[in-house]
């Protein structure tokens, strides 16, 4: 997509949706013998997902596994809108949109596998991982350098910032 086109889908965006597995994660889920899973997370998503909030805007996770990981890991992003077991993300999607009194326009969605597809098409600025399966990243309107899980989480909040000319503002603290 041409740069201004992206630059004009990112301006709207008020609110970032994502998967977790495959976009926060790199898609791998280790389990103890005790049956208990772990996630390996990229720090420089979450400071990403901090800067989002301190800009003023909305994050929220939408995946299809249940997991005390990702509530765990909600909490210390203060991520407000966690939806887990989802197995049909799209009408969740849609649910939350009316809930926020949002349009399509305004929100973005970062995914990596075909549940995540109908809602790449459906909103305002559709990612796919650099890693996402093809027909992923065909539907997507930007697909990420960096793969799920090694900071494309980052990669977008940085672009729609910068799109905002918001980006300087929330970095001001680390200059």
């Amino acid at each position: 997509m041409q740069k201004n086109k992206l630059e004009d889908r990112c301006r709207p965006i008020e609110l970032l949706l994502t998967d977790v597995d495959g976009v926060l994660t790199d898609g791998g889920v280790s389990f103890s013998n005790e049956g208990i899973e772990s996630k390996q997370f990229n720090i420089r998503d979450g400071l990403g997902i901090k800067l989002w909030r301190k800009a003023g805007y909305r994050c929220g996770l939408i995946t299809g596994r249940n997991s005390q990981v990702v509530r765990l890991r909600s909490v210390e992003l203060g991520i407000e809108i966690v939806r887990q077991g989802v197995a049909v993300k799209l009408p969740v999607v849609e649910e939350v949109m009316r809930q926020l009194k949002l349009s399509p326009e305004q929100v973005a969605y970062i995914g990596d596998d075909l549940p995540d597809l109908p809602v790449i098409k459906a909103v305002g600025l559709g990612v796919a991982v650099g890693d996402a399966a093809g027909e992923v990243q065909e539907g997507a309107d930007y697909v990420t350098t960096a793969a799920g899980g090694r900071g494309a989480v980052r990669e977008t909040i940085e672009l729609i910032l910068k799109a905002k000319k918001a980006w300087h503002d929330v970095i001001q603290e680390y200059q």
